[in-house]
């Protein structure tokens, strides 16, 4: 079976000294989804596995919330976020 992507947010900011992208969510996501960054010819895929809104680590975020993610690759602010299924 293919894999689905389904768009679910922008990265807004990239902190390169922690590896931490914030994500404008317009989709939920929550720790152990697997997500693919995006930005022209760039793409990597990731796991979730640091999720903190307001410096608050949480298990899941929902639309409209700006959640921090801990990232294995730079994620450049503009990149798109997929979520994985």
């Amino acid at each position: 079976m293919e894999k689905q992507e389904k768009p679910i947010g922008i990265v807004a900011h990239w902190y390169g000294k922690i590896g931490v992208a914030v994500i404008k969510l317009s989709a939920g996501l929550k720790q152990g989804d697997t997500i693919k960054v995006k930005r022209g010819e760039t793409e990597f895929s990731d796991t979730v596995a640091s999720l903190q809104i307001d410096h608050q680590d949480v298990a899941v975020a929902k639309s409209g919330d700006d959640a921090a993610v801990k990232l294995s690759q730079e994620a450049k602010e503009g990149a798109k976020v997929y979520k994985i299924s």
